[in-house]
């Protein structure tokens, strides 16, 4: 049998694209119009491994158990793993999300000299202590030109205290060779309100600082309640 012409020569019809659509894209969300028990439990709900998981409920505990959710992404591993329902996967995200954060806000600070963009640095040394559960003395260590050298941590300590040497400090300058630096630590309870061991301490590392021609431009004391400059209420 021959194969019909007018069959052979017609085209094979071909059906008009689509127009292309990701489905692997999101669905749009406003994540800025939502609050942090609705942002919360987002993320939770995307790390959820067990799906008869409420992560609405789960953050709204979290929430209260931690008072916020600065104090949530600080709070240790161990506290964290005490929440029914949290699993692993989501206790790795909430810890990697913290550090994301601070170090964002630590790459805004690195752009200029520090005390030129003071609102950044007090926006770093915020997300990095403002809801640590243990005090911490960390100290900013600045070049001539005022540009952050290192951040590093000096002494880690209790929910009220945290020993310093000011000669470590120092020393620890003079091998980065530094030449100023800013001083910062943490208060637990919230107010950050300067205690007389706090100016004491601070007077210290200012003198030992000044034989060795070392500025220390200020000291940041850090709480949830607020941030106090040393330099802004007449301690140096």
């Amino acid at each position: 049998m021959r194969p019909n012409p007018t069959l052979a020569s017609t085209p094979h019809p071909h059906p008009r694209p689509r127009p292309y659509k990701d489905r692997t894209a999101p669905p749009t969300l406003v994540h800025a119009a939502l609050d942090d028990q609705a942002l919360l439990g987002l993320m939770l709900r995307r790390t959820d491994q067990n799906l008869c998981t409420n992560t609405d409920q789960l953050a709204a505990s979290l929430l209260e158990r931690f008072s916020g959710l600065g104090a949530v992404l600080a709070a240790e591993p161990g506290e964290l793993a005490r929440a029914p329902g949290l699993g692993a996967v989501a206790l790795s995200d909430l810890k990697l999300l913290r550090e994301l954060a601070i170090r964002l806000a630590r790459d805004e600070t690195c752009r200029r000299p520090v005390i030129t963009s003071w609102t950044q640095l007090v926006a770093y040394v915020r997300a990095a202590l403002a809801h640590e559960p243990r005090e911490q003395f960390r100290t900013l260590f600045l070049d001539r030109r005022n540009n952050l050298l290192r951040d590093e941590l000096v002494a880690h300590g209790t929910v009220d205290h945290a020993p310093v040497y000011p000669r470590e400090v120092v020393r620890r300058a003079l091998e980065l060779s530094a030449s100023a630096l800013i001083l910062v630590h943490n208060h637990p309870s919230g107010d950050p309100t300067p205690s007389q061991a706090d100016i004491q301490m601070t007077r210290q590392i200012v003198e030992a600082a000044r034989v060795f021609n070392l500025q220390v431009h200020d000291h940041l004391i850090v709480g949830r309640d607020g941030t106090a400059s040393f330099k802004a209420l007449g301690l140096i």
